[in-house]
């Protein structure tokens, strides 16, 4: 069963920095493609971010230069660098697997996550 506990979230001031974290078990995560996605209050989840199993990477449009994600296999950890953030930022961050996508997204909600709140 595919197990993933998310970490790092908090409270930031624009134009600051966070490192999440996602812990994975249950499955072979060294052979998984990994995702982050978010979901800001009131709206639809997005993808974020994506990671495969060689470390080639594809960001959505609005956050290419400012997030970096990356992942250790031996750790079984899957990371996302987040630097100049805004307060459109500000969502609750979740990692999946790339199967799990879709049906994140068509559920349109993430039951756990890492909260991030970007404000002055």
């Amino acid at each position: 069963e595919v197990h993933l506990v998310e970490s790092g979230g908090d409270l930031v001031q624009p134009g600051g920095s966070l490192r999440l974290s996602c812990v994975a078990s249950g499955f072979i995560f060294g052979g998984s493609v990994m995702a982050w996605v978010r979901q800001a209050p009131g709206k639809k989840l997005e993808w974020v971010a994506s990671i495969n199993t060689i470390g080639a990477t594809q960001y959505l449009g609005k956050v290419e230069g400012r997030f970096t994600i990356s992942r250790d296999n031996v750790k079984n950890t899957l990371y996302l660098q987040m630097d100049s953030l805004t307060t459109e930022d500000t969502a609750n961050y979740c990692c999946a697997t790339q199967s799990q996508l879709p049906d994140l997204i068509q559920n349109n909600y993430c039951d756990q996550g890492t909260q991030v709140t970007v404000s002055s």
